[in-house]
């Protein structure tokens, strides 16, 4: 068996509107920084998998995201994978 750490980005889908993102926009702004804009907010999961291969620990990684860590109606995810 190898280990992969498996490092997924969460994040609202482009035509969902981002609550917490626009906040930090507006705050941006406020803090003379108004160059930045169009702030979105996601989440970052790290996780390690133990697989026969890449290919195994990517099917997994695949499922706990589509399964548990995203919700598909509202957010979209991608990962990398790295052997450990």
């Amino acid at each position: 068996m190898k280990t992969f750490l498996a490092e997924i980005d969460v994040m609202p889908k482009k035509e969902i509107l981002d609550p917490q993102g626009k906040a930090v926009t507006g705050s941006m702004k406020n803090l003379g920084l108004s160059e930045i804009q169009n702030v979105r907010i996601g989440k970052h999961i790290s996780l390690e998998i133990e697989a026969d291969s890449e290919a195994t620990a990517s099917a997994k990684v695949d499922e706990a995201c589509k399964n548990l860590l995203a919700n598909l109606i509202m957010e979209s995810y991608t990962f990398t994978l790295t052997e450990k």
